[in-house]
């Protein structure tokens, strides 16, 4: 029976449910709109997030954007795996935006990402906005004002340390 399925078909991963913990929920079916207030704590995949609010407008073409925002809570708390890589991406910042089908990220106000590869730190960025998409493993950063401690500041290791964190990584997995 399954022989009548294209290959093509089997072959792509099923886009992952969002599950969202929070203290309320507000649905608007019409706007197509959940608000989760309190403790809110989002799952999508291998990407959590953490926030005070949660606005989740569901698009016409079936994906989402989520505005993350913090009133009591000091920082919207990010971390997206990537197993197969042994990395870890987390960030903060005081606002977050997602968008479901673009897998983009984006983090507002004292934003801070920092990339590990098997619990090293490989890159940190700090600036006003970052921008950090998934899908082709690319970020950008955008400071803020012209002053001196508003300018983009980024820590990046050489290859050499990437590859070498990758093959430990390998190495003590198998």
């Amino acid at each position: 029976m399954l022989s009548a399925v294209p290959v093509s078909v089997l072959a792509q991963p099923a886009e992952p449910d969002t599950v969202i913990l929070s203290d309320t929920l507000d649905y608007d079916d019409i706007k197509r709109q959940s608000i989760f207030n309190g403790n809110v704590i989002l799952t999508r995949g291998n990407l959590n997030l953490h926030a005070d609010r949660v606005t989740v407008n569901e698009q016409a073409d079936g994906s989402q954007h989520a505005i993350a925002t913090v009133q009591q809570s000091p920082r919207v708390l990010v971390r997206q795996e990537t197993p197969e890589k042994y990395e870890i991406i987390k960030g903060q910042s005081t606002r977050a935006e997602y968008h479901s089908a673009s897998e983009q990220l984006t983090l507002i106000g004292q934003a801070v990402l920092t990339r590990s590869i098997c619990g090293k730190v490989i890159d940190s960025i700090q600036g006003e906005r970052i921008i950090y998409n998934k899908k082709t493993d690319t970020y950008q950063a955008i400071g803020g004002h012209s002053s001196a401690n508003q300018r983009v500041r980024s820590v990046a290791r050489p290859r050499a340390q990437i590859d070498r964190a990758i093959a430990e990584c390998k190495q003590k997995s198998q």
